[in-house]
């Protein structure tokens, strides 16, 4: 899936990833690929990105939201 992580004051990570497990206020989630559409806000806690070469990336994360399009593609804007 192709993933954004958007901070307001730079892009964390941009590119191919095989999952994204972060919380949201209604618990945590995994979005995988070919994830079902979904809209969510994220809750304070840690996001956890495995890329396309299964190294894992982890953010810190305040508050913020989250977007799974049916094209494959999931945008974070966090805080």
């Amino acid at each position: 899936m192709k993933l954004s992580i958007f901070s307001l004051k730079k892009i964390l990570f941009q590119g191919e990833a095989l999952s994204l497990n972060c919380k949201t206020l209604m618990g945590e989630i995994t979005v995988l690929d070919n994830h079902e559409t979904l809209i969510g806000v994220l809750a304070s806690g840690i996001a956890k990105v495995i890329d396309n070469g299964n190294q894992e990336h982890f953010f810190e994360v305040a508050s913020g939201f989250l977007e799974v399009k049916e094209s494959n593609e999931v945008r974070c804007l966090v805080d």
